[in-house]
């Protein structure tokens, strides 16, 4: 074949040559010239290129990494492949990837744009995709402030001039179409800021797996041929009355809850068996996962987040996370995740800064950061920002089958000033503290939710007094299923730290919290939070020697377990873990060779189980008519005395803070019989003192408003619990 002459490089190519252009399909592949059909190519790590259909010669433009060929109408199958010799002598070979047309269609991107498209991780990121019969991964990523954005991975050496994507107009997005990757092929993006010039290397936001830390990279993940086996779960879970239902959740740090014997982590698929087999024996009815979405870094716990759409890698890959909570619902608990889309980590690989620009977050640091962690804070005003967390919810709740989300530092969301200084701050467009776009989109997220995954729940760990959190966004709530109750957990450990002699002049930190238990759906947690950062363990917080600090254990679980609310408990807490939680390692298992430790695990089981047994004490949670005061003006004695109330079923439970042994208690009840203890937190199977009653007649001696009467015997920092 005659030699082409050299050709001077026009404005276009000499872009694409310098990666600085924003659509490189404007150059490269095939292009129709009056009655010929040029086809140009960049490969700076080619030598020799050849077509693969007819072994013709692709010509190098000389003195430049271009190579082009004129060939005439009809001369080229619908999708040419090419083959090259790079300059190592390694043979490879392949469709051009310019040589096909726009793959995401229109519709996607005006819903993206809208904030409205929940399945945009279908769309975003890499998938597995087929163009013309031809097999391929499909990327795509919104950077609107980019001047180039390119593919880069092992397949192309990690170099940016290889792989240049396609810019889709002003919305943002770019995608580019690769012939013959596969699941399992690492990559990243490649940006060049349009402004700057600066070049950034990042991970992709919409990525559904990661190397393992502390590598990078996302790695293509195959079509999804997981077969579910919870089928009988989820239907229930759809119709499934969880506000009068019993909720007792064991929160679980994958990390840390066991390890292997040398240490390492635990398989998905391992923790699964082990722990559903642990959980279902001791009675709770879901878990409570601190995050697994993807981190770099293991202080974190998971709080810092770079993955939204991935398991993290730590534990195994997308299918094993799948099978741990397919084996969850198969033996009955379900599973809820903690998710963080309240800030973000400023690692230079994932989202700070994305593009260049403050993307994700606001340029202004008073709106845009919060200074205690260090983080970046979204903003929820942009469209595409909240369409990609709202996609990151519905992501794990449909991808997942996952029964809920716990939200969390939803406060630090609502507020413009939350821990701020006066003047570090930015008013809303009328004057006030309230983050206005975080509000909406939170209501959003609750709407979606729930339309899209009936009977699951999103939870709030909010820690202040903002009104209506839990009630529906139509009447002016944020639309939350529930909130975590962060003062009646303060007051009651606070109380519980007091000497006993003391408590008496602190009686109102344990009644303080019914003055408002009914207005929002509460959730009782003793979560991680009191038990690291120098806190100590919950069983140190307790006060006296080893049996009192049992003893007020078992009675403070008796306490929350008979308090209106849904029930959250820390793993170790159930048996009395001595020292602080420590993620580094696994629980101390040890201790419950040690009768205090095993009778704690017990009770906690036992209230389980009477937790779910007894309507009275679940039906009416968030209900004012499942609770009634018998006493609670016994000050000086430090006991309390209340009802559970379910039609005409009725728990009475009676409580005694002090060491003291109280003989010869008198307490009025409302129903004329024989009541009999059925539980006793003070029991010989708790390693307690067993002090007790049996079964007590009522006496026709009215008490405390109450037609009748019981004279009890109530065990030192003890709890019982009766039934006629």
């Amino acid at each position: 074949m005659k030699k082409q002459s050299p050709v001077t490089l026009d404005f276009d190519s000499v872009k694409i040559a310098a990666a600085q252009h924003h659509n490189p399909f404007s150059v490269l592949g095939r292009h129709p010239k009056a009655s010929k059909i040029h086809v140009r190519l960049y490969m700076p790590y080619a030598e020799t290129v050849h077509f693969s259909h007819n072994n013709v010669a692709i010509l190098r433009i000389d003195g430049t990494d271009f190579f082009e060929y004129i060939a005439k109408k009809g001369e080229l199958p619908p999708h040419y492949r090419i083959s090259w010799l790079d300059k190592d002598g390694v043979k490879h070979e392949g469709y051009d990837p310019y040589d096909f047309g726009v793959q995401l269609p229109e519709f996607d991107l005006h819903l993206f744009g809208e904030g409205k498209h929940w399945h945009v991780y279908q769309k975003l990121g890499a998938h597995l995709h087929t163009a013309d019969g031809i097999q391929g991964v499909l990327f795509a990523v919104w950077a609107p402030n980019a001047g180039r954005v390119s593919v880069v991975g092992d397949f192309n050496r990690w170099d940016g001039r290889c792989h240049p994507m396609r810019s889709l107009g002003g919305g943002g997005v770019w995608e580019l179409f690769i012939p013959e990757l596969d699941a399992g092929d690492f990559y990243k993006f490649e940006l060049l800021n349009r402004a700057s010039g600066e070049v950034l290397v990042k991970t992709d936001p919409y990525g559904q797996q990661f190397e393992n830390r502390p590598k990078t990279a996302a790695v293509v993940v195959g079509k999804n041929t997981y077969t579910w086996q919870d089928s009988v779960w989820m239907k229930a879970r759809a119709e499934h009355d969880w506000l009068h239902q019993p909720m007792s959740i064991y929160e679980v740090h994958l990390g840390s809850w066991k390890r292997d014997k040398q240490g390492h982590f635990l398989n998905y698929r391992d923790i699964a068996v082990q722990l559903a087999e642990y959980v279902k024996n001791l009675g709770f009815t879901h878990i409570e996962l601190l995050p697994i979405t993807e981190h770099p870094l293991d202080d974190s716990w998971g709080y810092q987040t770079t993955g939204y759409f991935a398991p993290t890698s730590r534990f195994g890959n997308a299918d094993d996370f799948r099978y741990f909570i397919d084996y969850f619902h198969q033996h009955n608990i379900g599973v809820i995740l903690d998710w963080v889309p309240a800030h973000f980590p400023k690692d230079n690989f994932a989202l700070a800064r994305f593009d260049g620009s403050a993307l994700y977050e606001h340029e202004d640091p008073r709106k845009g950061e919060h200074r205690d962690w260090g983080t970046l804070i979204y903003n929820f005003g942009r469209n595409e920002v909240k369409n990609f967390l709202l996609a990151s919810a519905v992501f794990w709740l449909e991808e997942f089958h996952l029964d809920g989300l716990r939200v969390d530092a939803v406060a630090s969301m609502l507020y413009l000033d939350y821990s701020r200084e006066a003047n570090d701050w930015i008013p809303n467009c009328y004057g006030g503290n309230e983050n206005l776009e975080a509000i909406d989109f939170l209501r959003e997220l609750n709407t979606i939710t729930h339309q899209q995954q009936p009977g699951t729940v999103i939870m709030a760990e909010e820690s202040t007094s903002w009104p209506q959190v839990t009630r529906p966004t139509w009447a002016g709530g944020l639309g939350f299923s529930m909130k975590w109750n962060m003062g009646w957990m303060h007051d009651v450990l606070k109380y519980m730290q007091e000497d006993p002699i003391h408590r008496q002049y602190h009686h109102d930190q344990l009644t303080f919290g019914m003055l408002y238990a009914f207005s929002e759906n509460f959730t009782l947690p003793f979560s991680h939070d009191e038990v690291v950062h120098g806190k100590g363990s919950l069983l140190n917080k307790m006060k006296g020697d080893e049996w009192q600090r049992f003893a007020n254990l078992r009675l403070l679980y008796t306490f929350m377990f008979a308090y209106p609310g849904k029930k959250l408990l820390f793993m170790g807490c159930e048996f009395g873990q001595g020292t602080e939680w420590n993620f580094h390692k696994a629980l101390d298992w040890y201790v419950l060779e040690y009768p205090h430790h095993s009778g704690l695990q017990t009770l906690v089981k036992d209230l389980n189980q009477l937790y779910k047994t007894e309507p009275a004490l679940h039906r009416h949670d968030f209900e004012q008519r499942g609770f009634e005061w018998i006493d609670c003006h016994d000050v000086q004695q430090s006991i309390l005395c209340f009802q559970r109330i379910h039609g005409q079923s009725r728990i009475i439970i009676v409580l005694n803070f002090t060491p003291v042994i109280r003989e010869n208690y008198r307490i009025g009840v409302p129903d004329k019989g024989v009541y009999r203890e059925i539980f006793n937190s003070d029991s010989s199977y708790y390693a307690g003192s067993n002090i007790g009653n049996g079964v007590v007649e009522t006496e026709d001696e009215p008490w405390m408003n109450q037609n009748y009467s019981l004279t009890l015997t109530l065990p030192p920092l003890g709890a019982i619990i009766l039934k006629i």
